[in-house]
């Protein structure tokens, strides 16, 4: 919305900023931030007060998580919130992207407040029913998959482009909307799965949000793709702002999610912000580089699918529970180690996976 304010300038004076995306990127950065901050109390205390006992606690779980029975849910409000109101605001609303990362942001999260909510009234841990779930999300990623296919330059449309050989694109073709739904709704469910501890996914989802958007920023503009060798899809530079709004929200939410926590982000926000994660790397395909960036949301979705398989075929478990992150409960390890060594896992992989836009 801001971005009009452009029409005031000469090209020498204040407004002329508003033309660069990292000066847009910066404001929504801290119009995020300041939301979190602002709206972050009034809205836990209504969580309070209308959740009761908040979010049900699972009787199987570890231990010390019943010390956390009575802890509101539904935070993810307060993410999805800044986050809109920032790109709203700071992005340019006539670029086709920046809808589609909204979209599927939206509508993840509102099949994730369905599934709160349920959970909430009705304090169990069913929810909504998972096939309705997984419907509805391959719904939504149908729809991002086309809307990405129909902005990209004819030349990318239904290709897979592979890191590292960049010369080389794979050609999907039909397949190409089931590939991409497959990136969209396992990131929105990878996500989901990782939310377990106190803090323990926000970060990471931060550290792929803004290594995605210096990917964004990168594919596009023609001078960086040219320089790195890799495909240029216009109009993706303007994810950067919204990436950068999703840092400044994720930073506002993590001051009331820090162990301990006085609000979980619920699936509200877990599976919208995994969502968003997809719907990137899908815009500016960079659908495996997400498999690097996002590694551990990877391995705890790997670890769920190994036990379950393992369990049916066998009887016996892998780990001592999953996702991976309650194994390491069960082993002792103190909630605040693992959260800090996940969250150190997660830059390691970010670093990695930018390094995929230089080697060749």
């Amino acid at each position: 919305m801001l971005y009009w304010l452009t029409a005031l300038s000469d090209g020498g004076d204040f407004f002329n900023l508003f033309r660069y995306i990292t000066f847009r990127a910066g404001g929504a950065f801290l119009t995020a931030l300041l939301f979190g901050f602002l709206f972050g109390p009034p809205l836990i205390n209504v969580l309070r007060r209308r959740q009761g006992k908040g979010q049900p606690i699972r009787d199987d779980g570890p231990e010390g998580h019943l010390s956390k029975a009575g802890t509101p849910t539904m935070g993810g409000l307060l993410i999805v919130g800044a986050l809109v109101t920032a790109t709203a605001l700071w992005a340019r609303l006539d670029n086709p992207f920046v809808w589609l990362v909204l979209f599927v942001t939206l509508a993840f999260g509102a099949i994730g407040f369905a599934d709160d909510y349920a959970k909430v009234s009705k304090q169990n841990t069913k929810g909504v029913p998972g096939k309705l779930r997984l419907g509805l999300g391959i719904v939504i990623a149908v729809v991002a998959a086309l809307w990405a296919a129909w902005n990209h330059p004819a030349d990318l449309q239904n290709q897979l482009a592979l890191p590292v050989f960049k010369d080389t694109l794979v050609n999907l073709g039909f397949f190409y909307v089931p590939f991409s739904v497959c990136v969209i709704v396992g990131a929105a469910n990878a996500v989901n799965l990782t939310d377990g501890l106190d803090g323990l996914a926000i970060m990471p989802v931060m550290i792929a949000a803004t290594t995605l958007g210096i990917i964004a920023y990168a594919v596009g503009r023609t001078d960086f793709t040219e320089y790195l060798d890799v495909h240029y899809v216009p109009g993706t530079g303007e994810i950067l702002v919204f990436t950068a709004a999703l840092f400044g929200g994720g930073l506002g939410f993590l001051w009331y999610n820090a162990p301990p926590a006085a609000v979980f982000m619920g699936d509200t926000g877990s599976l919208a912000l995994g969502g968003a994660l997809g719907a990137i790397a899908v815009a500016t395909k960079h659908e495996l580089v997400l498999a690097i960036v996002g590694g551990l949301f990877v391995v705890e979705a790997l670890s769920v699918i190994i036990q379950v398989l393992y369990f049916k075929r066998t009887g016996r478990r892998v780990f001592l529970m999953a996702p991976i992150h309650h194994h390491y409960e069960k082993k002792g390890w103190a909630e605040p180690t693992i959260v800090i060594r996940f969250w150190i896992i997660s830059l390691i992989l970010a670093m990695i996976g930018l390094a995929t836009l230089k080697v060749r």
